[in-house]
This record gives C-alpha cells, sequence and structure tokens, in this order.
C-alpha cells in the first residue's frame, strides 16, 4: 500500500477526532476551551496529513 493513501486515511481518522472533541459539549456550560484547542490541533493535524498523503501521491 503507497503511503499516501495510509496518510489519507490517517488524516481522515484525526478528522473524525477532531468533529467528535468538537461535538461532545454540554448543554449548560458549552464548550470548554481544552476542547475547541484539542479539536482546533486535532483539525490542523488532519489537515496536514492529509495534504501530504495527496502531495506523495501526485
Amino acid at each position: 500500500m503507497d503511503s499516501g493513501l495510509i496518510l489519507i486515511v490517517f488524516g481522515g481518522f484525526l478528522l473524525g477526532g477532531a468533529w467528535s472533541v468538537f461535538r461532545a459539549d454540554s448543554e449548560t456550560e458549552g464548550r470548554t476551551t481544552p476542547q475547541v484547542v484539542l479539536a482546533v490541533a486535532l483539525l490542523v493535524a488532519a489537515l496536514m496529513a492529509t495534504a501530504s498523503g495527496i502531495l506523495r501521491l501526485v
């Protein structure tokens, strides 16, 4: 299997994790600051992994 495909799949998992963390909020408190920071960090990692996977395929 090509390493570019592995990076794209890994980016997808990270994107799903970011979405899961971002969606998990309390009805009374809303989203906390660490929760938003973790979601943004996972989103950035997902975008970087996906972009590097696409560049490896090209």
